[in-house]
């Protein structure tokens, strides 16, 4: 047998080896460890002496003999009061005099003092040390900073059958809280549980809740695509990066300074509930380590996309990010930014960032939120306020007026996306660019006679300078879904000529990580079936598109439609969802328009009251008001609690967290930047692709302590749908091929063809536009008639024209806006044409679009709702990337054709083979619904009453509806369930008609009547699959 040591104890000489060599620590003796107060005393007794010994000469005089033991106290009750990172960071006081527990490095390497201080600290690598005073047991090591034990790892090694699970185990069970060493924030800070690899970390143990985050750098390597874990390690240990970056003294300390935070958590009082102590993850500290290298190695002037998933944590990564920008200094040690802008429209990044920057640095001033008037935005970076939290829409405002365009200026955008490419984000170039280089380079390209000089107050020329990047301005660039603009603006374009991120943090290594949960695990879908049949004599002609659109309207607002699916999705609420999370477990209900919201709220409620569930609460969610039958509905009006106040849109987030309310019902709000971990379901009735289904899905995503799936009921979308929205984002997104710039001269020469607008009246539109002198009373006039001939022209195209026309306009003008922004053109007669095309394309006429209203004309005949699949969508990486944008334009195809043509054809995409039951109760739904004994009663009755009297009467309803079919009849006297379910579907359905005057949907008499084969009974699917318990 070899010996070749495959012990745990080698694994500990191999990482004390390296640490106490290169690492630059000292090897620690356990046995000088005080127990009782979990410190080195002699060493944190000698660095303090040391490092300021005129501060220790005044201390011995105040105290005397009893100095060293006043100190410890002293030491002691500022860590409890204050916490241990807050002392090892601003340091203590007694009696004037401010003890320094360490010294940081200083930002630049000019103050000798400041570097001898920083060159004072004394790290020890501790082994096997004895920590407790009540037994006898020993942590693997423990790493100390000037005597103050800061960092410990528990190492296993799978060669004796262990792993990083079995290390985790002992801190839960063996290491406990109570001992001064492990008591939070006072002594060790973050702990590590290792092994040959895989490493996990936590910075607080609380017995069997301990939680541990993997602290990974990713299968394939930190910031690159993978899953979780690390990559193979040929030469060394896989967690070799563990004590050979993250614990080498320099780094540490760094972490120390500029990372690690305390998080407080309060409740609606003030009052705090919580607090974490945020330790950065890997990723974290790879990519804000990286973009700072190299911004110091290559100045500003650089573009930088981030793709980090949901779960990366990414509103620390910016805080850390803004930080440490606003401080860096070049090799010359000379500050490279004067202020750090970030634009974002979160206001909980805003109280993030100041409550982290706030920990780092106490200096008033650093960090301002600009909340109130452009202004005050322009005043903040004129001022070089350091970091500087505002909105895009702020710049437009001020972007002539910033005089301090000489600065270099960080913006790191939060959320990036396609409006990055937009008029606004114009605005903002042109109000922190430094145009000099630019106005140099146009010089050269537009004037090859020195005589001409150029006019540099020419407004045009100061508007083509801004265009492209600028040497002054570097964009940090973080989002999770990157859009193909956002690649080609902020992304690293290889020699393949193809776009990427700068650094990854894949939505697959979150979710193998754990951090955030997979929304696809657990997607069912249900397919609607429906036909729909005319009731007119004579055929009607119409536009095909309108007519499709219409009757899709009357098929998904049909009150049996609605009472359907809201029957499916309260069973599966009830049977499923509110068991979940310890009972806390919410639903969303994503609409496709205010009015279906509307009608499902009403229908939601009227079946929680049918069910007399009163602890059972929906709210709805969506922005403006919808009128429907004489009544204005808004949001506030529909949220009233339960003592009678309407509740207001800001609070309705904070109200649907507490446990009065299990249901949320959206129609456009709440799909993005929303969340609410205790989110488990989402019904979805609305189409969604590409980055709108990621991000509305995404809601679910969220982790919390209970939370171990989510489910998805989807009404509308296929599971290829879904799988061919979420493919691009979930590994890397990139873009396969550039936006040719030349493509601009493509779509204009398309317009030009169409002859609407005339050179000469461009040029005089420019020639007032930019004028030197100022405005005229009579000016804005003039303007619009150079604009006036185009719209005369446009308007005597062909209907077909005109659309073709208008879209291109449009794509040209989105098109301008995003080549400019990646490049400089420096072409006058392109710029004027593409401001003239943009006042043109506001002022086109809209195309006039008679409202086609069929409601009367059409009816339901069939309706079948059953469960399509079930299960996993399982995600692959997409083998191509995101194309760019082309010259070529859509149009509508719109044709006239007639309404059963358009039935038929919808039909055709909606419908199934039907039997005679799926008809029946619909048949009785008509029935009920035209009785004027009915329609009199529910018109002076809330729903409860008619209830009542329905639930009586419903009996003799089914005995005349279904005497010709005995075979059916018996199995709905048998199956009470089924009985009961059908009734309370049909009654709430009726209600629902009757109240919104919806008497023609449904059959006419002469289809009432009559005998039904039965051939198929089962209709319990129609109202909710009971057989599928979840």
């Amino acid at each position: 047998m070899s010996d070749f040591d495959v012990k745990e104890k080698r694994f500990e000489d191999d990482i004390e080896s390296f640490l106490c060599t290169t690492g630059g620590y000292l090897k620690g003796n356990p046995k000088v460890f005080n127990r009782e107060m979990a410190l080195d005393i002699e060493t944190l007794l000698a660095f303090i002496k040391n490092s300021q010994p005129k501060k220790w000469e005044r201390y011995t005089k105040l105290y005397g003999d009893s100095c060293e033991q006043q100190f410890l106290k002293r030491f002691n009750d500022s860590v409890e009061h204050d916490g241990l990172l807050s002392v090892l960071r601003h340091g203590f006081k007694d009696r004037g005099i401010t003890f320094r527990v360490v010294y940081w490095k200083p930002e630049t390497s000019m103050n000798e003092t400041a570097r001898a201080q920083y060159e004072s600290n004394i790290f020890h690598c501790t082994r096997q040390l004895h920590y407790s005073v009540s037994n006898n047991n020993s942590v693997d090591i423990v790493i100390f900073l000037n005597g103050i034990p800061v960092v410990s790892m528990e190492l296993k090694c799978q060669f004796t059958g262990q792993n990083a699970t079995n290390a985790i185990s002992q801190y839960k069970f063996d290491r406990s809280n109570k001992d001064p060493i492990f008591k939070f924030n006072r002594r060790v800070l973050v702990h590590f549980a290792v092994d040959l690899t895989q490493v996990h970390m936590t910075t607080r143990l609380n017995g069997s809740s301990t939680y541990f985050l993997p602290f990974n750098q990713g299968s394939n390597g930190a910031g690159n695509v993978g899953s979780a874990g690390n990559p193979t390690n040929l030469d060394t240990y896989d967690t070799s990066y563990l004590w050979e970056s993250v614990l080498q003294r320099d780094r540490l300390l760094e972490i120390l300074q500029k990372y690690m935070h305390l998080s407080v958590v309060k409740d609606s009082a003030g009052n705090i509930t919580d607090e974490i102590l945020i330790f950065p993850r890997f990723h974290q500290l790879d990519v804000v380590t990286k973009l700072l290298d190299h911004v110091k190695e290559n100045g500003a002037g650089h573009n930088y996309l981030i793709q980090h998933s949901a779960g990366s944590g990414k509103s620390n990564s910016i805080a850390w990010l803004a930080h440490r920008l606003s401080g860096l200094h070049d090799n010359d040690d000379k500050k490279i930014f004067r202020s750090t802008i970030i634009v974002t429209d979160r206001k909980v990044l805003d109280s993030q960032l100041q409550n982290t920057v706030s920990q780092f640095d106490h200096t008033p001033g650093v960090i301002q939120r600009v909340d109130k008037t452009s202004k005050q935005l322009k005043e903040a970076i004129e001022s070089g306020t350091p970091i500087i939290i505002t909105t895009l829409q702020k710049f437009p405002v001020i972007y002539e007026e910033v005089k301090a365009q000489s600065c270099n200026f960080a913006v790191i955008v939060d959320e990036a996306h396609s409006s990055q490419t937009g008029s606004a984000a114009r605005k903002l170039k042109q109000a922190l660019a430094n145009t000099e280089k630019a106005l140099q380079e146009y010089a050269e390209w537009a004037y090859e006679d020195e005589e001409n000089a150029l006019d540099e107050e020419d407004k045009l020329v100061k508007e083509l300078v801004a265009q492209g990047q600028h040497d002054n301005l570097s964009f940090f660039a973080f989002t999770a879904t990157p859009k193909a603009k956002t690649l080609q603006l902020f992304g690293t374009r290889d020699e393949m000529g193809e776009y990427h991120p700068f650094h990854i943090y894949s939505m697959q290594q979150a979710i193998d990580e754990g951090f955030i949960l997979d929304v696809l695990k657990n997607y069912m879908t249900y397919n609607t079936y429906y036909k729909i049949a005319s009731l007119v004599d004579v055929d009607i002609e119409m536009d095909s598109a309108a007519g499709m659109k219409a009757i899709r309207k009357f098929q998904t607002l049909h009150p049996h439609n609605i009472t359907q699916k809201t029957a499916v999705m309260l069973r599966h609420f009830m049977d499923v969802t509110r068991h979940k999370i310890g009972g806390r477990a919410k639903a969303m209900v994503v609409t496709p328009s205010r009015l279906h919201a509307v009608r499902y709220v009403q229908e939601f409620r009227r079946q929680i009251e049918q069910m007399e569930r009163p602890d059972l609460e929906v709210l709805v969610a969506f922005s403006g008001e919808i009128d429907e039958n004489g009544r204005t509905y808004t949001e506030e009006s529909l949220n009233i609690d339960k003592d009678g106040n309407h509740i207001k849109e800001k609070a309705l987030p904070g109200t649907f967290h507490s446990d009065e309310y299990g249901m949320l019902i959206v129609a456009e709000k709440y799909q993005t930047g929303f969340d609410e971990p205790l989110l488990h379901t989402m019904f979805v009735d609305k189409k969604l692709s590409g980055v709108k289904a990621v991000q509305t899905l995404s809601r679910l995503n969220r982790t919390m302590k209970g939370k171990q799936d989510t489910f998805v009921l989807d009404f509308v979308n296929s599971e290829d749908d879904i799988l061919n929205s979420f493919a691009p984002f979930y590994q890397e997104t990139k873009l396969d091929k550039e936006t040719d710039p030349n493509t601009l001269y493509d779509v204009k020469s398309t317009l030009d063809k169409f002859n609407v607008y005339d050179v000469h009246d461009i040029e005089q539109f420019g020639e007032l536009f930019y004028q030197s002198q100022n405005q005229m009373m009579e000016d804005l006039g003039k303007l619009q008639s150079y604009i006036m001939p185009a719209i005369k022209r446009f308007e005597l195209l062909e209907e077909a024209d005109r659309d073709i026309f208008k879209g291109t306009l449009q794509h040209f003008n989105r098109l301008y806006s995003f080549i400019t922004q990646v490049c400089r053109l420096f072409d006058k007669e392109l710029h004027t044409f593409s401001v003239y095309a943009k006042f043109l394309a506001i002022q086109l006429p809209k195309e006039h679009q008679d409202h086609v209203d069929l409601d009367d004309k059409i009816m339901l005949e069939y309706y079948r709702l059953e469960k399509g699949s079930h299960g996993s969508i399982d995600l692959a990486p997409k083998e191509t990337g995101v194309q760019p944008i082309t010259g070529k334009v859509g149009r509508k195809n719109s044709l006239i054709t007639t309404i059963n043509e358009i039935i038929e054809d919808f039909n055709k995409r909606y419908g199934t083979e039907f039997t005679e039951m799926d008809k029946v109760i619909l048949q009785i739904e008509q029935d009920i619904a035209k009785d004027p004994k009915w329609r009199d009663y529910i018109n002076n009755n809330g729903f409860k009453t008619f209830k009542i009297l329905f639930d009586q009467e419903f009996m003799g309803i089914a005995v005349k509806r279904f005497k010709a079919n005995e075979e059916f009849f018996k199995m709905l006297l048998k199956d009470k369930k089924l009985f009961e379910d059908i009734r309370d579907a049909l009654g709430s359905a009726i209600y629902s008609r009757v109240e919104n005057n919806v008497m023609n949907y449904g059959l006419p008499d002469k289809m009432m009547h009559g005998m039904f084969d039965l051939v198929q009974p089962e209709t319990a699917q129609l109202v909710a699959d009971k057989n599928d318990k979840k």
